[in-house]
């Protein structure tokens, strides 16, 4: 069953009767994934999926660094370093990936997708204009999917993998026709 009105939503048990005045201002911002490989990663979800890396920090002493990632053209990234993090901080949908250095020559796998035993986190999710064609062009490029638009009874979303294994749901706002 699906939750229709807001009245439906609201009477959910746990759910808060009003938003406290107190978050108005909170904005989810990021996501973070680790990755084995920052070079395949970051091919992935620049060239592949779109994203534009807006800010890198690395941490030499701690022996990790940070990709912070958004789905925004380039010339919207302010060019200041602190300016640009500022503009970070207040964005939502940002992905950050985390490198601990040395990952990308260990043999087997590195971390868990979450998706096996035992479960944990499961995906992060684009919304694209039309899926059906983003598909298409993901299939064109060898981008592994979990889930085809065809696969199963729910025709209207697909899944692929990143080059960790994370499952990423790929949507569009409007019904398929």
């Amino acid at each position: 069953m699906t939750l229709q009105t807001r009245a439906e939503l609201a009477d959910v048990p746990g759910v808060a009767p009003l938003r406290d005045a107190a978050t108005a201002g909170f904005v989810f911002n990021h996501t973070m994934l680790r990755v084995r490989d920052p070079r395949a990663s970051l091919d992935f979800y620049t060239r592949v999926l779109g994203f534009a890396l807006a800010r890198k920090v690395d941490f030499e002493q701690a022996k990790f660094s940070l990709y912070f990632l958004v789905l925004a053209e380039l010339d919207a990234l302010p060019d200041g370093d602190e300016a640009r993090r500022e503009w970070l901080a207040r964005q939502r949908g940002v992905l950050e990936l985390t490198h601990n250095h040395g990952t990308e020559s260990q043999p087997g796998p590195v971390y868990h997708d979450g998706n096996s035993d035992p479960r944990g986190f499961g995906h992060i999710c684009v919304s694209v204009p039309d899926v059906r064609a983003a598909c298409a062009r993901l299939e064109a490029l060898g981008v592994p999917f979990q889930k085809k638009l065809s696969d199963g009874s729910m025709r209207d979303i697909a899944f692929i993998k990143d080059p960790d294994g994370y499952w990423i749901e790929l949507i569009q706002p409007a019904p398929l026709d």
